[in-house]
């Protein structure tokens, strides 16, 4: 191998001379590379006698070796004296105090919204309901006049639980808080059977629902409060009166305008979406989507446990967020679940 010592000594320090790697990479070419001086040295094999290719390319393959290890010890050397460079432009002072994470200033305006729709329908007379985030199918669906493949179904049964019911269904994150209504009314039905009189079911339901929807009004967890008046003589009139005045106790100005639209919900006969238009301020003379709503539809009262020739309602159901953020000027949605306490400040 003496006549490749000064190829090998000629590698290496061409390759201690690279101070970037492309430098090195290109070094590497002129020895390493398709037209490298190792490569000619392999080519030139091919000339020599049978007996002398072995011993020839062992020496060869000795240098190589040699001259690899080099150049895997200089990327090494360049790599570490990037990432010290980098460290040194990013370091930290560690004796400075560090970041405290803020106290809450108040409560959420989502929960804020909330509170002031309870305390406006327990003025009506409505009682507030709460139940499970994971339900059943029957009561998600079923019950609700959403039989298995339904399409109707189709932009609500999107979250589920790795667990089976007793009729081996799989349990769901609820997609709306309407199973509350069926298992609040069935209670109600239950506490006053054999009486001659029931009185109206009237209670709303609050709280977290899933589906699978993300944008800025929209969001894959979202808040719902839906209501439920059922007795011997509801109507769409009381829909309406109840309705308006509600919005107009949540935004404190009658100036404000519904509209009913017909629509379609599997679980009520008939359904139709409420618009509402205010008369002033930012959003005067836009009609705006707050709610879908419908006459009870009679096969879901037989699954309240209803008779459904004596006993008729409507139902409704609204999204929290989109109220507070009607209520409160906000237009993305998203604004309200990052945690940013400067955000969320402006509304205590």
């Amino acid at each position: 191998m003496t006549d490749l010592l000064p190829l090998v000594h000629e590698a290496q320090a061409d390759f201690a001379q690279a101070v970037t790697p492309a430098d090195l990479e290109n070094a590497k070419a002129r020895y390493l590379g398709k037209a490298g001086r190792i490569t000619d040295q392999l080519k030139g094999l091919a000339a020599l006698p049978i007996d002398e290719k072995k011993a020839r390319g062992a020496l060869i393959n000795e240098a190589k070796q040699q001259i690899e290890a080099a150049l895997n010890a200089r990327r090494d050397a360049l790599a570490l004296t990037e990432l010290l460079a980098q460290l040194k432009s990013e370091s930290l002072d560690v004796s400075l105090p560090g970041r405290r994470r803020g106290n809450g200033v108040g409560l959420h305006p989502i929960s804020r919204a909330r509170e002031r729709i309870e305390a406006i329908f327990t003025s009506m007379g409505f009682d507030v309901a709460d139940g499970p985030e994971i339900e059943t199918d029957w009561y998600s669906f079923t019950a609700l006049n959403n039989p298995e493949n339904h399409p109707a179904r189709s932009m609500q049964d999107t979250f589920y639980v790795d667990v089976k019911d007793e009729h081996g269904a799989w349990l769901n994150l609820r997609p709306h808080t309407s199973p509350m209504q069926v298992r609040y009314a069935k209670a109600h039905a239950l506490k006053y059977a054999g009486q001659a009189a029931m009185p109206d079911i009237r209670v709303i339901v609050p709280g977290r629902t899933y589906r699978v929807d993300n944008d800025a009004t929209h969001s894959p967890m979202f808040h719902q409060v839906e209501g439920l008046w059922i007795g011997e003589n509801v109507s769409f009139k009381d829909l309406k009166v109840m309705y308006l005045g509600f919005i107009r106790a949540f935004f404190e100005t009658d100036d404000v305008k519904l509209r009913f639209r017909p629509s379609y919900f599997p679980f009520t006969e008939p359904s139709a979406e409420i618009d509402i238009m205010f008369e002033s301020g930012p959003l005067q003379g836009k009609w705006l989507e707050v709610s879908g709503s419908g006459q009870v539809h009679p096969q879901v009262v037989r699954n309240m446990g209803l008779d459904a020739e004596r006993y008729i309602g409507f139902a409704f159901g609204s999204g929290i967020d989109r109220l507070a953020m009607l209520r409160y000027g906000v237009t993305d949605l998203r604004l309200f679940f990052e945690g940013d306490l400067r955000f969320l400040a402006q509304f205590t």
